[in-house]
């Protein structure tokens, strides 16, 4: 009988607190505009801090789903990334890739100066690099946001993500060689696992178009076939062990250039991506560890502030000669500030596919990523609002 009531405790635990969170999503965004995402993460680490049963343990599923809903996300990112406007604007690009490379410069020094391991640093330094897709997505698209910091602040944080990926691959395939000499095994492990994941997601990129031409598909059938496909390619990525997250994006890049029309009322697919967005909040928040805050805390709040300066600091710097104000630069760092739910994903990928290092490095980044996460989406939302570029009111 025992037995029986904890089983339906744990049946309930995400149920339920799903629901919270939704709830509370709404409630706040209703009377301050908080960003839901944010009130997400709140509940979610809530649950974890009372470990309420069948929330925190080991739930056979949740990763992978957790992976769909990123998945999903990055797909639309994707579909948003005009990739002429790097040619006709070349700045944008450049400063995405300088902005990447000073980012991961001083984090990795500043973990040194606190004397982190060498892999450790890297590790940090490369998720550092990266913009939380499913933070600013869902931020924009709840202001309905449109504009020159919005399209810019997409298009850096596409670049941020496959750099980070690159960068944290290339120092998965170091670590492989440190430990085992094998020069052909890192080699396979990181350019197979980079090339196949972008191949995979062009190929979908190309047939997936096609497919529809097919037939005259209504909107909302469209949403369902990427939403399909996009199911699809995280099955197989995980069933070849590649980047879901990467070839997602990638994804969504090529299917944008075939000029299938996804309209704004499929952004964020609907009530199945709300959905999908409770849980992947809720559950990225459920993985960090509250013994784990209070002993990286000065650590988390230097790396935040090294961070948040090099992309300011990158996007005022070149403002002007990539077609925007400073003022515009500035909004446009700020913007990038989320990136919690990307980068505790990889880390978990990594894990899994025998990345030792993965678990300390989470422990150590903990303070880091529960700040970013739950403050991030503000500063995104406060950043869009003060470009003059979003389009709700505070009962919208």
């Amino acid at each position: 009988m025992v037995s029986d009531f904890n089983f339906l405790l744990q049946s309930m635990a995400w149920p339920l607190v799903l629901l919270l969170a939704w709830f509370v999503g709404e409630r706040l965004h209703e009377l301050w505009l908080i960003p839901r995402v944010s009130s997400y993460v709140a509940v979610g680490l809530l649950g974890g801090l009372l470990n309420l049963p069948g929330l925190t343990g080991a739930v056979p599923g949740l990763p992978f789903l957790a992976n769909v809903a990123l998945s999903l996300v990055l797909f639309e990112l994707g579909y948003r990334i005009n990739l002429r406007w790097f040619w006709h604007n070349p700045w944008v690009a450049a400063v995405g890739v300088l902005e990447s490379l000073i980012t991961f410069t001083l984090i990795y020094l500043t973990c040194h100066s606190f004397g982190l391991t060498q892999d450790a640093s890297l590790v940090i330094a490369a998720l550092s690099i990266a913009a939380s897709p499913a933070g600013i997505v869902r931020v924009a698209n709840e202001l309905r946001s449109v504009g020159q910091v919005t399209e810019r602040v997409l298009h850096l944080c596409a670049i941020n993500c496959i750099l980070s990926v690159l960068a944290l691959k290339l120092v998965i395939g170091y670590w492989h060689l440190s430990i085992s000499a094998d020069l052909a095994l890192a080699a396979f492990g990181s350019i197979h696992v980079l090339l196949t994941s972008v191949g995979i997601g062009a190929l979908l990129g190309v047939a997936t178009p096609m497919l529809l031409r097919q037939r005259a598909a209504q909107e909302r059938a469209v949403t369902v076939v990427f939403a399909l496909a996009v199911l699809l390619l995280t099955t197989m990525a995980y069933g070849l062990k590649l980047s879901p997250l990467l070839a997602a994006l990638i994804f969504g890049i090529v299917a944008r250039s075939r000029r299938v029309h996804l309209t704004n009322a499929q952004r964020d697919f609907g009530t199945i991506g709300d959905l999908l967005a409770v849980f992947l909040f809720v559950y990225i928040a459920s993985l960090i560890n509250w013994a784990d805050l209070a002993t990286g805390i000065v650590l988390g709040l230097v790396l935040i502030a090294v961070r948040t300066l090099s992309k300011v600091a990158c996007n005022v710097a070149v403002a002007r000669l990539s077609g925007i104000t400073e003022r515009k630069g500035l909004m446009t760092g700020l913007a990038l500030t989320p990136m919690s739910v990307f980068a505790i994903l990889l880390l978990e990928q990594s894990r899994l596919l025998g990345f030792d290092p993965a678990a300390q490095v989470l422990s150590v980044m903990a303070a880091m990523l529960l700040l970013q996460e739950l403050l991030g989406p503000v500063l995104t939302q406060r950043a869009l609002m003060a470009a003059r570029e979003t389009h709700v009111t505070r009962q919208a």
